[in-house]
């Protein structure tokens, strides 16, 4: 399992778990496939930012195969 640091390692149609704004103080993972990717850069530090089918927004925390 990955983490979703990187932008390289994720694709459109990967299933993921992020986190949303409002669970970053409980680290609270939503599990969701990803329809866009926001992040413009190639790494962030705190994951990067996806959109998931479901339309909602938060960074990539693990990649799941």
């Amino acid at each position: 399992m990955a983490d979703g640091r990187s932008r390289k390692d994720i694709q459109i149609g990967q299933t993921v778990e992020v986190v949303q704004k409002h669970d970053q103080r409980t680290g609270n993972l939503t599990e969701g496939v990803v329809k866009r990717i926001l992040t413009n850069s190639s790494t962030h530090p705190h994951g990067i930012k996806v959109m998931l089918e479901s339309g909602e927004v938060g960074r990539v925390k693990n990649i799941l195969s």
